[in-house]
This record gives C-alpha cells, structure tokens and sequence, in this order.
C-alpha cells in the first residue's frame, strides 16, 4: 500500500512541476485597487453568484496615467467566480468566468496602447473563458467593483 502511495504520489508532483505551477504566483483578488502590476502567475476569487452575464467590455486610455483600464461589465450585482492566468511567454492574459452566460457580441476595444484583441470562448453554457492578446509584453493589477459587477483590468 505504500509503495502505491509513493508511486501516486510521484506522478502527480511530476505532472504540476512539468505545467509550471508550482512556479505560479497565486493570488486572490479584492474589491479595491492596489496599485500592485503583477506581469506572472495565477489569479482568483470565489463567488456565490449564478446565472451572471457579461453585459459589456469598455476600455479608457488616458495620457499621463501610465496605463490602460479595461472594464467588464456584468448583469449581476457581483462578479461571478473567476480564475485568471497571466502568461508573459504569449502575451496573452487568461480568464475564466464561472456560471456566466455567453456574449452574442465579440468586444471591440477602440484606441487601445496594449491591447492587441479580446474573444470569448464559451466552453459549455455556463463556463465562458476571456482571451486578452497583448500588442508587448504588460503588467496587469487586476480587482473588481460591485453594484453592479465588473472585472477591472488596468494594463501597463
């Protein structure tokens, strides 16, 4: 039995070392800006929220700021459960929006300094996955607002 353990065990360490994440910075976002632009690593937040759809993207880039603010609005009175991942080797920032509905729209972001192009992937009808394509490699401080919901995502 415990050669089996020992066994079991191996291959999974072997597995989540061969995707990087134990390499993974891991954090939980909150409802405020802190200011803090993370460039890696994995974010998250828990949510007890069903039936939510996004209901609108809008981005807003002001000279002298520093960076680019992109909002996702949502129907309901919070963000729904949400798990992100920023990679730095593709450019590309990854989010997962739970128990949400899908756009029947694909976004357009006007004007944007670093924003290459969003989609929305609908993985079953109630997962939805964001891909956010980056014009060069960016920092994200991601946090959320509610009454009503939206995902801030300020891009530098």
């Amino acid at each position: 039995m415990a050669v089996r353990f020992f066994l079991i065990s191996c291959l999974l360490t072997t597995s989540v070392l061969a995707q990087g994440l134990m390499e993974e910075r891991i954090w939980k976002i909150s409802g405020r800006k802190k200011s803090i632009f993370l460039d890696s690593g994995v974010f998250h937040t828990t949510s007890a929220v069903s039936n939510s759809g996004i209901t609108g993207v809008r981005n807003s880039v002001v000279p002298g700021r520093g960076y680019e603010r992109i909002v996702i609005d949502f129907s309901s009175a919070s963000v729904p459960k949400i798990y992100g991942h920023i990679s730095q080797q593709n450019n590309k920032l990854s989010v997962d929006f739970f128990n949400t509905s899908t756009m029947t729209n694909q976004p357009q972001i006007k004007n944007s300094k670093f924003v290459k192009s969003i989609d929305f992937i609908s993985v079953d009808g109630k997962t939805m996955t964001m891909e956010m394509a980056l014009k060069a490699k960016g920092s994200f401080d991601v946090f959320y607002l509610e009454n009503p919901g939206r995902l801030v995502i300020d891009v530098r």
